[in-house]
């Protein structure tokens, strides 16, 4: 019961770790949906990618946004909040996925508007339990906008 707006799901997730990056692919690769994931390495580069500014001037806007806390450059926690204060792109769904579990990290999170936040498991098979549930809740459960009416294509 997916819903029919969405053919294709388009996901922005900002991770340096290689290794979770590839994790979370494999994750959606084995779910039901087809899942199209873009990458970038910190806050600076997903906050580009969103306003299609440098490289990033083709991008398409994403459905939802997954922020690791720890990053170089510019932090989850930095990025989220300027995410929030732009008008343009305070409307996408922002998770934040993340090996803490300092209670003041989802604190901060909460307080700065995340949708979400999800502790990144240790094991392969609950990471991908995790990955496989998040899908189920976000793109069969929750009602997110069209691309069209967050102002993008």
């Amino acid at each position: 019961m997916t819903q029919p707006s969405l053919k294709s799901i388009r996901i922005l997730m900002a991770e340096d770790n290689d290794m979770d990056v590839f994790l979370v692919r494999e994750a959606f690769k084995q779910g039901r949906l087809s899942v199209h994931l873009d990458v970038v390495e910190n806050g600076l580069d997903a906050l580009a990618y969103l306003r299609r500014e440098g490289e990033h001037q083709a991008a398409q806007r994403p459905d939802l946004v997954m922020l690791d806390i720890n990053m170089p450059r510019m932090d989850g926690l930095s990025a989220l909040r300027t995410i929030r204060a732009d008008p343009a792109l305070r409307s996408i769904p922002v998770v934040m996925l993340t090996t803490s579990d300092a209670e003041t990290d989802v604190l901060k999170s909460y307080e700065s508007f995340a949708n979400a936040y999800i502790v990144k498991p240790i094991s392969m098979e609950n990471f991908f339990l995790v990955v496989k549930t998040f899908e189920d809740f976000w793109f069969s459960v929750v009602r997110l906008p069209r691309t069209e009416e967050r102002g993008g294509g």
